[in-house]
């Protein structure tokens, strides 16, 4: 069974940090993608970024470039979202999702729909 494990949320000041991590298991597939989308209250699910671990190829959405910096850790079968100088904008639900079909990525790894998997996700609060 596929499972996706988010930790790593909580309450920060602006500006601070964070780190999510997501452990995944369950599936031996070595070409694959993860990405972190996050989804505020009233707001639409929304992809932040994304790691191929075919080539390591990341992505970012234009609202944390600069900011948040996604690694993985193969070993560990676990993605990492770094996150710096968070702002109160940056509160929401953040989860992490499997895409076990990594195609075109490039333009369209923020299409939620293409996630196979998805986890619980973990608050993050950003407080001004």
């Amino acid at each position: 069974e596929v499972q996706l494990v988010e930790s790593g949320g909580g309450l920060v000041q602006a500006g601070g940090s964070l780190r999510l991590s997501c452990a995944a298991s369950g599936f031996s597939f070595d070409d694959y993608a993860i990405g972190w989308f996050r989804q505020a209250p009233g707001k639409e699910r929304e992809g932040v970024s994304c790691i191929s671990s075919s080539d390591g190829s990341t992505y970012y959405a234009d609202s944390v470039k600069g900011r948040f910096t996604i690694s993985s850790d193969n070993a560990r079968n676990t993605v990492y979202l770094q996150m710096n100088s968070l702002k109160p904008e940056d509160t929401a639900v953040y989860y992490c999702a499997l895409d076990l079909l990594p195609r075109a990525l490039g333009v369209a790894w923020s299409r939620a729909r293409r996630y196979d998997y998805w986890g619980q996700g973990t608050q993050v609060t950003v407080s001004s």
